[in-house]
C-alpha cells in the first residue's frame, strides 16, 4: 500500500476495533465483510458512520476495520470511536466538531463484576423474617 493511511484504535465495553482510513471511494469492510452482512441490524450500521457524516467526509475514505470482543452494539461503537480518532489524524482542525458530538470520548461503562455472597453485582438474597 503506497498510499497514505490513517490508523486508530477504538474501544467500547469489551470490544476493540482497529480502524484504517485510506483515501478512496467509500468502500467499507468490517472483518473482511460488508457492514450490512456482518451486523444484523441496519440502524446499528448507520450510527457507525456518524463521525464521517458530521465532518462531511462521507465517500472520501475506504474504511477497513478489524473488531473483536463484545456484542454488535459495542463493536459498532468501537468502530465509530476508531473512525473519529483516525479522522483526527487526517485533519486536526476537526477536533472541536468531533469533541462536541462526543465521538472522541471513550465510553468507559462496563458490566460490574459479580460479588461473592450476592446473586449479581448488587442483588442480595431476599430477606425472610421466619
Amino acid at each position: 500500500m503506497g498510499k497514505e493511511m490513517y490508523a486508530a484504535t477504538g474501544r467500547r465495553k469489551t470490544s476493540v476495533a482497529r480502524v484504517r482510513l485510506v483515501p478512496g471511494s467509500g468502500k467499507v469492510k468490517v472483518n473482511g465483510k460488508e457492514p450490512t452482512e456482518y451486523f444484523p441490524v441496519e440502524t446499528i450500521v448507520t450510527s457507525m458512520f456518524a463521525p464521517l457524516k458530521t465532518t462531511n467526509m462521507e465517500g472520501k475514505f475506504d474504511i477497513y476495520a478489524n473488531v473483536t470482543g463484545g456484542g454488535f452494539r459495542g463493536q459498532t461503537d468501537a468502530i465509530r470511536h476508531g473512525i473519529a480518532r483516525a479522522l483526527l489524524q487526517f485533519d486536526e482542525s476537526l477536533k472541536p466538531t468531533l469533541k462536541k458530538e462526543g465521538f472522541l470520548t471513550r465510553d468507559s461503562r462496563k458490566k460490574e463484576r459479580k460479588k461473592y455472597g450476592l446473586h449479581r453485582a448488587r442483588k442480595a438474597r431476599q430477606y425472610r423474617k421466619r
